[in-house]
């Protein structure tokens, strides 16, 4: 195998479960713009209770041993999703998309699979390496996924990055260039900015700032 896998806490993976099989479940189901950056308690719309209990498995002690294994001493946590089945994930890979959206240079990085049923374990692949943990995600049950980069990477918020521009034009709402970053292991070795995100973002609308507290002119 061209990955490895680690046991995170069984009461942090059971309560991650808890909460992707309700968030699956809603109806309508969730727009995939809001599958994605759950474990940021500071993300517009966000249940703060469920997203510390995404950022506690992200942040397992015998996940972050093997990522370290495989990145090195110094990592950090930049993003994490959603997807209703492992197949659709597999589909995501499979279409070389894993990894065009990353906003890290150079671009390097691993995924930490986490499955919501079945045995309770996670796997950890380098991001050349996804393709093989894709394909023993099981294709029929939820999986919830984080992403990591060394911190040897520079987290790029140009919006006019490549990885960003593409980002913008593919995956709607989704933007990377405003998320908190988490040093999980280590140091920061390329400068990134982490102190952005970690903050509620302003409502807005047809470009203008809204203030919640005010409605709306009627024309």
């Amino acid at each position: 195998m061209s990955f490895a896998a680690a046991a995170p806490a069984p009461a942090a993976l059971g309560a991650v479960r808890r909460i992707g099989l309700a968030l699956l479940a809603r109806t309508p189901g969730p727009a995939a713009c809001e599958l994605s950056g759950l474990h940021n308690p500071w993300r517009y719309g966000a249940s703060e209770r469920e997203a510390w209990s995404l950022l506690a498995l992200c942040e397992d002690a015998d996940v972050v041993a093997a990522l370290c294994a495989a990145l090195g001493p110094d990592v950090v946590l930049w993003e994490s999703e959603f997807y209703p089945t492992g197949r659709d994930y597999r589909r995501f890979v499979a279409s070389g998309r894993e990894g065009r959206y990353w906003p890290a240079a150079p671009l390097a990085g691993a995924v930490v699979l986490f499955a919501l049923s079945g045995a309770p374990v996670a796997l950890v692949a380098a991001l050349d390496d996804v393709h093989a943990a894709a394909d023993e995600a099981d294709p029929y049950a939820p999986l919830f996924l984080a992403r990591y980069m060394p911190a040897t990477s520079f987290f790029d918020r140009d919006p006019q990055a490549p990885a960003n521009r593409r980002c913008m034009e593919e995956r709607l709402l989704t933007n990377y260039t405003e998320r908190p970053l988490w040093l999980v292991a280590g140091r920061d070795r390329a400068g990134s900015d982490f102190v952005r995100g970690f903050a509620t973002p302003v409502p807005r609308q047809t470009g203008r700032t809204i203030d919640p507290l005010i409605p709306p002119r009627r024309s």
